[in-house]
């Protein structure tokens, strides 16, 4: 074990390294797709369309891409998830450049598939490394992801400025970053799950599950539905489903308040600092204890965020930043605890394409949440909506919880 443990510690340093390139044009899709809905149509009600698209995207790629790890291709699946969201976003460049709004969710919907293949890398660290050790390579993966996903806001500034200078809308810089980010990312997981390629070829077993996992009929749905697994992948939608819907109005709420995208990329970078920051802590703690106590934390600081997004929105920067940071450390709790609850409770045998259903399954509710979100705004303000997403996070968590110690007393 000791001589395997520089060589594990290489395997998840090299996904970590992919990843954080690959995170720097999340905000494409997440923060920039609303402002271009906005600024194409001039409708807040449809803010929340390209969110919706990019997050389909996200959940069949995720389906596509566990199938590929299945068959012992986990590398090239990843690859190709990156690859199309790379297509995706020159995709909407072309379309803001043609004013084509439904051209610009199509190209939403593509470049989905690249967010998947961010997170769902989390899952190639897990699988190299022994089980008491799962919960760090976990965290290890998805605090790479902050360095990208921080600087992925930051950049909404400057892209813009790019994107001016060439006669495109201000909001369309975020894909002008998001192409090559995710194109590079490709390039290094197709490398790295290459034999002979020079160095990165060495590490392509550590890309790949053992090839022939395939599952009977009805066994997935079966062990979906299991005491341990329906509360990870449940915690997984949860959470994914306020994060997300929070978020597709906070960028609108911010600017319509009269903050420039400056300021806007400023706090979503925070918010996104305490989505992935914590993970190392997180994962140790899932690692020393159980995936339970990350879990319930999540419930109580997204219930905690939603309630200080009620009083946020009339009274200035200082409460908004406060609200997005709690949301980000309740997602973080959440998503941590019940990716690790996946992998300890899903079946060997099915791990895989347990996890893809999971990825989707959190896609499927920030579908649902986007849009809805949207709605909620309109009809409640942003201090209904946030304390709507606030109360069914926490309720939902406290159910997982409950429901993953009950299948704990039944093993």
């Amino acid at each position: 074990m000791r001589t395997a443990e520089p060589i594990q510690r290489a395997e998840v340093n090299l996904v970590a390294a992919a990843v954080a390139v690959g995170a720097t044009g999340l905000a494409a899709g997440g923060t920039a797709g609303p402002l271009l809905a906005v600024g194409m149509t001039g409708s807040g009600a449809v803010a929340g369309l390209p969110v919706a698209l990019n997050l389909a995207g996200a959940a069949a790629g995720a389906l596509v891409m566990s199938r590929e790890a299945a068959a012992g291709r986990r590398g090239r699946g990843l690859a190709w998830g990156f690859l199309l969201g790379a297509l995706g976003a020159l995709v909407v460049v072309f379309a803001v450049s043609a004013n084509s709004f439904p051209l610009v969710l199509a190209g939403s919907l593509v470049l989905g598939t690249a967010n998947s293949a961010v997170f769902l890398a989390r899952y190639a660290a897990a699988a190299v490394v022994t089980a008491d050790r799962r919960g760090r390579a976990l965290g290890r993966v998805m605090f790479a992801t902050c360095a990208g996903a921080v600087v992925s806001p930051l950049l909404l500034g400057p892209g813009g400025a790019l994107a001016q200078d060439i006669g495109l809308a201000h909001a369309a810089g975020a894909y002008l970053v998001a192409a090559p980010a995710f194109g590079c990312a490709a390039l290094v997981f197709w490398a790295a799950s290459t034999p002979g390629v020079p160095w990165f070829g060495r590490l392509a077993g550590s890309l790949s599950a053992e090839p022939g996992e395939r599952a009977a009929p009805g066994l997935a749905a079966r062990a979906v539905r299991n005491p341990g697994t329906m509360p990870a992948i449940l915690t997984l939608v949860v959470a994914n489903f306020a994060m997300v819907g929070v978020m597709t109005v906070a960028p609108v709420h911010l600017t319509g308040s009269g903050d420039g995208l400056g300021v806007v990329g400023v706090l979503v970078a925070l918010h996104v600092v305490c989505m992935f920051g914590p993970s190392p802590l997180t994962g140790y703690l899932v690692d020393r204890f159980t995936p339970g106590y990350p879990i319930a934390a999540g419930g109580v600081l997204l219930l905690a965020g939603g309630l200080v997004g009620a009083f946020a929105g009339g009274h200035g920067l200082v409460p908004m930043t406060a609200h997005l940071l709690l949301i980000g450390l309740g997602w973080n709790g959440a998503v941590v605890g019940g990716s690790a609850l996946l992998g300890s409770t899903a079946p060997a045998d099915l791990r895989t394409h347990l996890e893809g259903i999971g990825e989707a399954a959190m896609g499927v509710a920030a579908v649902a949440a986007a849009p809805l979100a949207g709605v909620l705004a309109v009809l409640t303000g942003y201090a209904g909506m946030s304390i709507w997403f606030g109360v069914c996070a926490a309720a939902g968590l406290a159910y997982c919880c409950l429901r993953a110690r009950v299948g704990e007393s039944m093993k």
